[in-house]
């Protein structure tokens, strides 16, 4: 398990996504332009890193997901709190961008949420609700449209990271933080971050 040393809301080492499961893909949405600002900002060459609890658990999605012939792609883990803030500052949407000078601010800048979505066993994108960071009502956690095949590839989804520890946004269906996030946030943090966090999948879309 290949280790990197992180300076950002940890005390401890964080871990490289694929290190642990390399058919899991990484595309991280904010190396490139295609995000909700148009532009890099990410350094090139940055990896895919969270918290070793996270990274096994989307080992655990990724095993079940196969077994299907799905794979996970992550669009963002660990994500700089002076990334946040630009972030914010873009948007000042707090349905969909945490301030990162509020409470917990982003659960990504402390190593315990990801962005996923599917692909299929070939890395071909299949049907999904929305494209990442669409910030409308058709990135809801439950899926309302008409599409049988995409109700089925956000089900699957849903049910592989539920199997795995995580828990899902109301406003997001590609965000996930890891079920026992808490002990990770200092204790006056997580109370403010818990009353806006994640919906816990109750087999419902």
């Amino acid at each position: 398990m290949a280790l990197v040393s992180m300076d950002a809301n940890a005390s401890d080492s964080f871990v490289d996504v694929r290190s642990v499961d390399p058919t899991i893909i990484v595309e991280l949405r904010y190396a490139g332009r295609n995000n909700l600002l148009g532009q890099p900002l990410y350094p090139y060459g940055t990896r895919g890193l969270a918290r070793r609890e996270v990274v096994l658990g989307l080992a655990k999605a990724q095993a079940f997901l196969r077994r299907y012939q799905y794979c996970l792609k992550i669009w963002d883990a660990y994500r700089p709190v002076a990334v946040q803030a630009k972030l914010w500052e873009a948007s000042h949407n707090s349905d969909y961008v945490a301030d990162p000078e509020t409470g917990a601010g982003s659960l990504h800048s402390w190593g315990i949420a990801v962005d996923a979505t599917l692909v299929d066993a070939w890395n071909n994108p299949v049907g999904m609700p929305s494209d990442f960071d669409d910030f409308t009502p058709a990135a809801m956690w439950r899926y309302v449209g008409p599409s049988p095949e995409v109700r089925a590839h956000v089900r699957l989804l849903q049910n592989a990271m539920l199997r795995a520890g995580f828990w899902g946004s109301r406003t997001e269906w590609w965000h996930y933080t890891i079920a026992h996030w808490q002990k990770y946030v200092p204790a006056e943090k997580a109370k403010s971050a818990g009353k806006t966090l994640a919906t816990h999948w109750e087999g419902l879309l």
